[in-house]
């Protein structure tokens, strides 16, 4: 074979090869803190520690039950991660999903630290309670480690609830993704692990608002319950933990919500080894960006749910005449009708006063 041909042989070989690996599915697990960082503390171990077990047990399971799907971790030893580097290193992957583990606790002034119990999974969101609030800054508080960290989170400050509003001005658009999955992972963590049901939640936590994809944040159990903390610690709570978040991902892979790329359902291609680095992936639409241009997408401002309908003119609606939908048993109340995200921004900003809960929703034919 002349060498000029060779060379466009070598070259096409290598396009077809980068093409198959282009579009892999790609989950990144974040192992939670790490060195100086310890987390919540125990009497017998630390939050760090747990993360990182579970973490490194749960992408093998699911490495193993799906050998198409790649797995990057934030970490993968006892390092100090910000949380800044968190993000960068999953978008550069240009994962498919983000998977934050934690454990939580409660301070030591609150009077059920040693018998508080139960799992969480969080997603992006205004925190609706004021526990919701204390685990959100907690776990934005590690950004204190960072040196300049007001210049590098652009003066977000983890103690002030009004910084928190930028959560809900960037609403993730991924949103509706992220709850389904943070729906799987708890339903696992409760069959599987046999961990108290505390729901699924939404708080603003830093790093799902800076990931652009479908991101949970999971908070495995209270380390400062003695009982729930040797259960953290075993060998057979650890890998039953993992277990949980690999049987939600299958989940939530079989229940169509994972848009998969073709390559990762072709059982055909040879995995790639897991990998911390970030790599080139080329994303194939998936079936509503297909069809956006036939459907009647509008941005709206969700200010009310309610499990009973409200009346036109009721004073939570404060002056505002919304419109509404059924989404299961709740009655969703929303204002405006915006053909783009600036402009459903602006409303936001505009209502956020009246209404602090409120957020940014994308309809179609009065659909979510």
């Amino acid at each position: 074979m002349p060498f000029f041909y060779y060379r466009i042989f070598i070259a096409f070989a290598f396009l077809i090869s980068f093409t198959c690996q282009a579009s892999r599915y790609t989950i990144v697990i974040d192992p939670g803190h790490g060195g100086k960082d310890f987390g919540a503390v125990g009497k017998i171990t630390n939050e760090k520690t747990i993360n990182l077990d579970v973490a490194i047990l749960a992408g093998e399971i699911i490495k193993k039950d799906h050998p198409d799907i790649d797995i990057v971790y934030t970490r993968s030893d006892d390092r100090y991660i910000s949380l800044k580097e968190r993000a960068d290193i999953a978008n550069n992957a240009e994962g498919d999903l983000f998977i934050s583990i934690h454990v939580n606790s409660v301070a030591k002034s609150n009077r059920r630290r040693t018998t508080i119990k139960g799992t969480s999974v969080y997603t992006l969101g205004l925190h609706k309670s004021a526990a919701n609030f204390e685990v959100a800054k907690r776990e934005n508080s590690v950004i204190s480690l960072d040196t300049d960290f007001a210049t590098s989170y652009e003066g977000f400050d983890p103690a002030s609830a009004e910084s928190y509003i930028m959560f809900e001005l960037g609403q993730n658009r991924h949103i509706d993704q992220s709850v389904r999955f943070a729906q799987h992972v708890q339903n696992n963590l409760i069959k599987t692990a046999g961990r108290t049901n505390n729901g699924v939640r939404q708080a603003g936590f830093w790093v799902l608002w800076a990931t652009s994809m479908p991101s949970v944040l999971i908070e495995l159990d209270f380390i400062c319950n003695p009982m729930m903390e040797k259960y953290l610690d075993s060998d057979k709570g650890k890998q039953a933990m993992a277990q949980s978040i690999s049987d939600a991902f299958s989940s939530y892979l079989g229940a169509g919500s994972a848009h998969m790329p073709k390559a990762a359902s072709d059982k055909t291609k040879k995995p790639s080894k897991s990998t911390v680095e970030s790599k080139n992936k080329e994303k194939r639409p998936t079936e509503s960006q297909a069809n956006a241009s036939s459907s009647k997408k509008k941005y709206h401002v969700q200010i009310l749910a309610s499990a009973k309908p409200v009346k036109n003119g009721a004073p939570d609606f404060k002056g505002r005449k919304p419109g509404c939908f059924r989404d299961g048993k709740w009655h969703k109340y929303y204002i405006g009708e915006c053909s783009t995200m600036a402009e459903a921004k602006k409303l936001l900003k505009e209502n956020i006063k009246d209404f602090p809960g409120a957020f940014i929703i994308e309809l179609d034919n009065r659909q979510k």
